[in-house]
């Protein structure tokens, strides 16, 4: 591929994109653009990119294919931005945004072809020093082509050949459909309890240091970057706003029966809930990104945490996150591992058991 490729927003996405690209296609020019000059700084010196663009227009023009991997809101600024410049006739362009509907639609007003795009991946970390080549592998990436621009949805599979993703497409309302129910609603949810946790601690102090166990682990999604939710909330505001009429009538049935003692009822209810998640596939990236976590059984001595992280370092693995659920003397103790993905986790399992005489296991 002798192409030139902008990517417009050199966050964690644009990064993680630009080098995948690279990795698969070395002939491909990627020029970066970023509003903020030490980003583009930092992409060429960390050779990310090939070159950056001073002017969004000038690069916009040369471009073969513009990827806009910013803010929904802000991609579809650039859009608007795009429609006054004289592109080339075969330009396409695409983005990362979580919700696709009110993009597409607004970009088929414009004569160049636009797919809308979303990578079902994320991380702890953000900006372009946290570039990840692995961020999307196994990852399910989806496109939203119009029906009249659908055969050009190859070039885009052609491009990300290196993110080594798992390719899905789907109309933009089905898209926000899903992502809806599977990811935005549950980030509400995850939200909404630990702001009232919040307001309960104020009268029960307690609260929030017993919150550190598995109250902390069932809201984990709630640490996400509150700009981004917001923007993405309000892009599917109309499915949500149904989404959480549901939730308050479910939620209103279970209160009926709590208050008249509906055993069998609360009973069906769990089974369901139950039988239902037992059947979920696991360690398969969706909606919201997995959590691949590895628990070792360590003794409570001095240097144990230090001697572990160490092991992890060893094995040239990445930790996303370190927890201690419990040491106490004399008993041991549970060290919480957290991975960016499964072969990580694997890794990390097969290098602390052969080294040491600690079982680890996985939930």
């Amino acid at each position: 591929m002798n192409q030139t490729v902008l990517i417009v927003g050199l966050g964690l996405i644009g990064s993680s994109l630009a080098v995948c690209i690279k990795n698969e296609h070395p002939n491909v020019t990627v020029i970066g653009y970023d509003y903020q000059p030490e980003t583009m700084t930092i992409a060429q010196q960390q050779k990310i990119i090939d070159g950056t663009a001073t002017q969004f227009e000038e690069a916009a023009i040369e471009a073969d294919i513009i990827i806009l991997a910013g803010p929904i809101h802000t991609t579809i600024d650039y859009l608007e931005q795009l429609s006054h410049y004289q592109l080339k006739p075969t330009v396409l362009v695409t983005d990362v945004g979580s919700t696709k509907s009110e993009i597409v639609a607004y970009a088929t007003q414009f004569p160049f072809d636009f797919i809308g795009g979303h990578p079902m991946a994320g991380s702890h970390k953000s900006g372009v020093l946290a570039v990840d080549n692995r961020l999307f592998e196994n990852a399910y990436f989806i496109f939203t082509p119009t029906v009249a621009i659908s055969k050009r949805v190859v070039e885009l599979k052609k491009l990300y050949e290196g993110t080594k993703a798992k390719f899905i497409e789907l109309s933009p309302s089905e898209h926000d459909q899903i992502t809806g129910m599977l990811s935005h609603l549950p980030h509400i949810i995850a939200s909404s309890l630990v702001n009232q946790a919040d307001d309960f601690s104020t009268d029960h102090p307690r609260a929030r240091q017993l919150a550190a166990g598995g109250f902390r682990d069932i809201t984990r999604i709630a640490s996400s970057d509150p700009t981004m939710w917001t923007d993405i909330l309000l892009s599917n505001k109309t499915l949500l706003v149904q989404l959480i009429d549901n939730w308050q009538t479910n939620m209103n049935q279970l209160k009926e029966w709590l208050q008249t003692n509906q055993k069998e009822a609360i009973y069906t209810f769990f089974e369901n809930a139950k039988e239902t998640r037992d059947t979920l596939p696991i360690h398969q990236q969706g909606a919201i990104p997995g959590f691949y976590d590895l628990f070792v059984n360590v003794p409570d001595y001095p240097g144990v945490i230090a001697e572990v992280t160490s092991l992890i370092a060893e094995a040239e693995l990445s930790l996303v996150n370190v927890k201690i659920l419990e040491t106490r003397e004399d008993i041991i103790g549970i060290l919480q591992l957290s991975f960016k993905n499964e072969a990580d986790l694997s890794s990390a399992k097969n290098y602390i058991e052969s080294h040491t005489h600690y079982h680890c296991h996985t939930k």
